[in-house]
């Protein structure tokens, strides 16, 4: 049976037709949802629904703005930086976390300011399909769901990999099975539910984090048990600065410590992912135009004060060779694998790592469901374009997309392949598959920054008169969208040393997918590049800024604002 790529982006693109005639004529939301396009100036692509039949803006400031930063905080830096560091000792592991911190940074300040000036209910794939072409977003939507499916089923697979470190009684299928039900429960409640437990769960998760980085330096300065400074010892031979990967393939000692920091672009790429979530929730932002630039301006002091500084105090108080950390299938079980429980391990200190092993379990659960909102918003996004089955347009009382929520939470039950491998071999193929998703996200989401750039160029507007205006442009998206393709070139240069089939497709499957999604769309609809003087800059913008005055307007007739309120919104 034959199955081509035209045929795969029609099928998903024009399922609405399938779902319309099947699935709930007579409900009435589908009714309001058909008159509401029925009118004449009603364009998917380029109008949100009304507030009725899509998503709410429920998420306060102080919320946006603790999830920003807790969609970065999860597995990749509290679990994946100790493969990290045996790879490339402690030099490499700190400057592979700060130079793709700086990556990370460019195509966030690049995404806040289409996402302030337009923030819509569509993710930034919306962004692709206006400013560039939309086969583009429809290859960067489905990218991204994608990757969210994979991401989500990670964290669930770490979570069980994290309880496992206090029992072994308890099959870790059914640990995971809790964890989908939690996460799932909490999408469910709505956005307002949502943002608070994610509030309280990032609240933690910032507290804890500040608390371990502490807890590090003084280890490091001889406040611990065995009164050892350990100081730069750590950073000297044999354990660093750096450490030599692969050695045994390449026989060359500068060449596998080179492999070594290179391979920790990726671990360190993988652990940013995440961070871009800031292009989803702004669909439900309340005052996005004051908010998302808030959010996006503290970012460059999260990435500065958790991954570099949380990457530093690793590589001060754990060695680089010690076989506790969670490399391949000689991990032992679960967080014992985290670079912070094998420091306090290490100098005796006791009972805490059981107290670093609960705030664990919260960055995973956190993330995870971070994880499943984002899944979610992402494919409801594509349906409102209708490049997905309308079905996953519907939305609850709550504003909640369900039929997406459904799907993301099914897919999540792939993480039962970690009954037939180890915790560690199946989170090494997840981050591979995660870190090709992200990358080719990140690298679109520069290049739609630039089209934005010469659309705004072409058409006379002026970037000073934007709600945000992006520093270090246009050379910052451009470095981003450049570096970002050479860590995704060779971000599976190990799967040939030698040549393993299973490394090799979880690396690079997601480029032609990509391409494949992109390509068939584009042949079939025979869309083209959209040209910079006639991108659409306006349509919808008039909608939100009305919703925004609305909302400003009700903040106003509540008064003047205490000074422990104002203090409270400013967290």
């Amino acid at each position: 049976m034959s199955f081509s790529v035209n045929t795969l982006a029609h099928s998903i693109a024009c399922g609405s037709n399938t779902y319309r005639s099947n699935v709930g004529k007579n409900d009435d939301t589908e009714k309001k949802i058909d008159s509401f396009e029925a009118s004449k100036d009603f364009d998917p692509v380029l109008v949100d629904p009304s507030e009725e039949l899509s998503l709410h803006r429920g998420l306060k400031a102080r919320q946006i703005s603790m999830i920003t930063l807790g969609g970065s905080l999860g597995t990749g830096l509290i679990i994946g930086s100790g493969t990290a560091l045996v790879r490339g000792g402690p030099l490499g592991l700190w400057f592979g976390y700060s130079f793709m911190g700086l990556i990370c940074y460019f195509v966030m300040i690049s995404l806040g300011e289409m996402g302030a000036y337009l923030p819509h209910k569509k993710g930034f794939a919306g962004y692709a399909t206006r400013y560039v072409d939309p086969a583009f977003g429809f290859a960067l939507g489905w990218n991204y769901v994608f990757k969210y499916f994979i991401q989500t089923t990670n964290n669930v697979n770490a979570a069980g990999a994290v309880v496992q470190y206090w029992t072994l009684s308890v099959p870790i299928e059914a640990w995971m099975v809790i964890y989908i039900a939690l996460i799932f429960l909490i999408n469910l409640l709505g956005i307002r539910v949502f943002g608070e437990f994610e509030f309280w769960f990032c609240s933690i998760k910032v507290v804890a984090l500040v608390g371990l980085i502490l807890m590090g330096l003084i280890i490091d300065l001889g406040g611990n048990p065995h009164h050892d400074r350990i100081g730069f010892r750590y950073w000297r031979a044999p354990y660093g600065p750096l450490r030599e990967y692969l050695f045994a393939q390449v026989h060359d000692h500068r060449l596998a410590q080179f492999l070594g920091f290179w391979s920790n672009l990726t671990t360190a790429l993988f652990s940013y992912i995440g961070t871009e979530l800031i292009g989803v929730t702004v669909g439900e932002t309340e005052n996005p135009r004051r908010n998302v630039p808030r959010a996006i301006r503290r970012m460059f002091f999260r990435i500065v004060v958790f991954y570099v500084g949380g990457t530093f105090v690793i590589s001060l108080t754990v060695p680089s060779n010690s076989s506790a950390l969670f490399v391949a299938s000689k991990s032992p079980a679960g967080a014992a694998a985290s670079p912070f429980v094998v420091a306090t391990t290490i100098v005796g200190i006791k009972v805490l790592n059981h107290v670093i092993n609960a705030v664990v379990l919260i960055f995973v659960l956190s993330a995870s469901n971070s994880d499943l909102y984002i899944g979610s918003r992402t494919l409801y996004g594509l349906a409102v374009e209708r490049k997905a089955p309308r079905i996953f347009a519907k939305v609850n009382r709550a504003g909640v997309p369900w039929p997406s929520l459904i799907l993301n939470t099914l897919v999540c039950f792939l993480t039962f392949l970690n009954a037939t491998s180890s915790s560690s071999v199946a989170f090494g193929w997840f981050a591979s598959l995660i870190a090709s998703f992200g990358a080719i996200t990140w690298m679109c989401i520069s290049y739609t920054h630039i089209a934005f750039m010469r659309a705004l160029k072409a058409q006379g507007i002026d970037r000073n008169t934007l709600p945000y205006k992006a520093p270090f442009q246009p050379y910052a998206s451009w470095f981003a969208l450049i570096f970002t393709g050479i860590v995704l070139f060779f971000n599976g240069f190990s799967a040939f040393l030698p040549f393993v089939s299973s490394s090799f497709i979880t690396s690079y499957i997601a480029i032609p997918i990509f391409f494949s999604l992109w390509g068939g769309y584009k042949l079939y609809y025979r869309t083209s590049t959209i040209a910079a003087s006639e991108a659409d800059l306006i349509t919808g913008k008039r909608e939100i800024d009305e919703e925004e005055e609305r909302f400003l307007a009700r903040e106003k007739l509540k008064g003047p604002r205490s000074g422990l309120q104002r203090i409270w919104d400013a967290l």
